[in-house]
């Protein structure tokens, strides 16, 4: 089954319970590596903006695996937001947000989730419209309890946490009314990259993708 963002109005947090969170330093792994998350269940796949090769990862899982639906992580410019969705990207996630920021992604034409780490930081968001958003870094900035603290007065916020969330910990976030999904790196564990295990990340990826049902 295909997956699908139609338009910028679309929402990444409803496309699985777990977005992987992609850090690739050779352009040639992207597509077998995108092949078994998609396999696994985890169509969703955030591509870091932290090498060299991530544009062209993009580029590259954007061409070649149709069921993906492949965005960028760490974007931090309006540069960074053009380079993303010119390589082919069809969401945008960032750490943190700043006005700037937060107009280049308003008008890429894809969905996009801007971090956040405080309460002001999310009800500015909210000011200006935006009702989705990263809570990063999820664990050292109260994890499980802050998110559970917000749903009351700020209901209308929908959240994916990502940093330090793990297999263990995701159920928690996912149980709250305020979370769509998260994001993590431990379906990735750098020896199975390393050794180009796809067979594995795939079985990483598929139990990953069954925590929704728990």
């Amino acid at each position: 089954m295909t997956s699908a963002l139609p338009s910028a109005s679309a929402s990444v947090l409803d496309l699985a319970p777990v977005v992987p969170v992609v850090v690739i330093e050779d352009a040639a792994d992207a597509v077998p590596l995108a092949r078994a998350l998609v396999a696994g269940g985890l169509p969703a796949i955030e591509v870091t903006l932290r090498t060299p090769a991530a544009l062209d990862a993009i580029r590259a899982i954007a061409a070649e695996v149709p069921d993906a639906v492949v965005g960028a992580g760490t974007v931090i410019t309006p540069a960074g937001v053009a380079d993303a969705v010119g390589a082919g990207a069809r969401f945008l996630v960032s750490p943190g947000w700043t006005d700037g920021l937060l107009d280049a992604m308003k008008t890429s034409g894809v969905p996009f989730l801007p971090g956040v780490s405080t309460t002001s930081e999310v009800v500015a968001l909210l000011e200006r419209g935006v009702s989705e958003m990263k809570f990063f870094p999820a664990e050292a900035a109260g994890g499980v309890p802050y998110l559970k603290s917000l749903s009351g007065p700020l209901p209308q916020a929908r959240f994916c946490p990502t940093g330090g969330v793990s297999l263990t910990s995701a159920p928690s976030y996912l149980s709250l009314p305020n979370v769509g999904c998260v994001g993590g790196t431990w379906m990735l564990p750098a020896d199975a990259l390393a050794a180009r295990d796809w067979a594995r990340v795939e079985t990483l990826a598929r139990e990953a993708a069954g925590l929704r049902a728990r």
